[in-house]
């Protein structure tokens, strides 16, 4: 697959929502980024709302990319994501969040749309599989910060 960009690096920022002590998702999301040329600071699981927040203010990363297995993703993620864009240093920061995102099994996919009016750029449902993250970061070199996407919509 592409990498990324060939004139940079891009950075991202992983890590789960506060509730989640899933490693194995960040480890596959980092080797997947890094695969593609990025790189990657990797926060690890439980991360709380501040410290994401902190890290993205030191790092300044193209993206942060927020993975979710328990199943509250969309509750903890619409908590983050408002204290993100009220935050004027990163109100412009790509954000995008995936997994499962909710406890709803097919019905997840509700969640994304929910999530994105919120303010993330895109929500990927853990049942879609991989080809829309993929997508996503094959076009992130070309996008415009805040362009709203979704699994299934994608622009």
């Amino acid at each position: 697959m592409d990498e990324i960009s060939t004139t940079h690096a891009r950075r991202f920022v992983v890590t789960s929502v506060s509730s989640d002590a899933h490693m194995w998702n960040l480890v596959f999301l980092q080797l997947l980024l890094e695969e593609r040329g990025g790189e990657v600071v990797n926060l690890g699981a439980c991360v709380p709302d501040d410290v994401i927040i902190a890290e993205c203010r030191s790092n300044r990363p193209d993206a942060l990319v927020v993975s979710t297995v328990n199943g509250h993703g969309h509750l903890d993620g619409l908590r983050l994501i408002a204290q993100i864009r009220a935050d004027p240093e990163l109100a412009d920061l790509r954000v995008v969040i995936g997994g499962k995102l909710g406890i709803r099994g097919s019905e997840n996919a509700r969640f994304g749309g929910e999530l994105v009016a919120a303010g993330f750029d895109a929500a990927f449902e853990a049942e879609a599989g991989l080809a829309e993250f993929d997508a996503f970061l094959g076009a992130l070199e070309n996008r415009p910060t805040r362009e709203l996407a979704m699994t299934g919509s994608m622009k």
